[in-house]
């Protein structure tokens, strides 16, 4: 089970109904599932709402129906009925949603739009692994990096991952779920997380986001 972590404990009743983090990342879940964005917005932390308005965020959840759904399948599936109450909430991929308390209320403070991170290697990973389970071939090319590009776009990258070679992309992509949290070697622009027997991953920093370089 992933956890939440805290500083304080609430009672496993008072999470039941409906009330601390858990209570709002229900509603969250609930809200998403519906496409009820505007319910979703109104959870959002004040300094959330400060930098990114309702109409940007409703435009946002609905050009990403496949991301909102499966956040709201995670959301769903993640056991946070008993726990130790924390500022964040770790689900799927190692995603992580970070609440505050605001006039006796949590409200979600993370930014739920970056859906396919590139800030750190790690993020980089789990994000092309989400973009790969979602068939975005298009989000994966961001991944790409810029030595490779002129050779590779969205049809050629969907041919590589469906095409004669599908079943062991199929395997090295489970292989890279099962080992996601491998810790990762940086030095300056290039990255490198070695897993399972002999197998590992190259990144590559280029303009601020970081690229999958090689997978083995």
């Amino acid at each position: 089970m992933r956890s939440l972590v805290l500083g304080l404990v609430l009672a496993a009743s008072a999470c039941s109904h409906g009330k601390g983090p858990s209570g709002t990342l229900d509603k969250y879940g609930r809200a998403l599932k519906n496409h009820d964005f505007g319910a979703a917005y109104d959870l959002m932390s004040s300094s959330f709402r400060g930098k990114v308005s309702k109409d940007d965020y409703v435009r946002t959840m609905r050009d990403n129906p496949r991301e909102v759904d499966e956040t709201a399948d995670r959301l769903g599936n993640g056991k946070h009925g008993s726990m130790e109450v924390s500022a964040e909430f770790e689900y799927g991929l190692g995603d992580q949603m970070r609440l505050v308390q605001e006039d006796g209320r949590w409200k979600i403070a993370s930014n739920p739009l970056a859906y396919y991170d590139q800030t750190s290697p790690k993020a980089a990973l789990r994000s092309f692994i989400r973009a790969y389970r979602l068939e975005r071939w298009d989000v994966m090319l961001r991944f790409v990096p810029t030595s490779y590009r002129e050779k590779m776009d969205g049809p050629k990258m969907k041919a590589q991952f469906t095409g004669p070679s599908k079943d062991n992309m199929d395997t090295l992509m489970n292989s890279l779920e099962a080992n996601v949290d491998e810790p990762i070697q940086e030095h300056g622009n290039e990255a490198l997380m070695r897993y399972g027997d002999h197998s590992e991953v190259k990144f590559v920093k280029e303009d601020g986001a970081w690229k999958l370089k090689d997978l083995d």
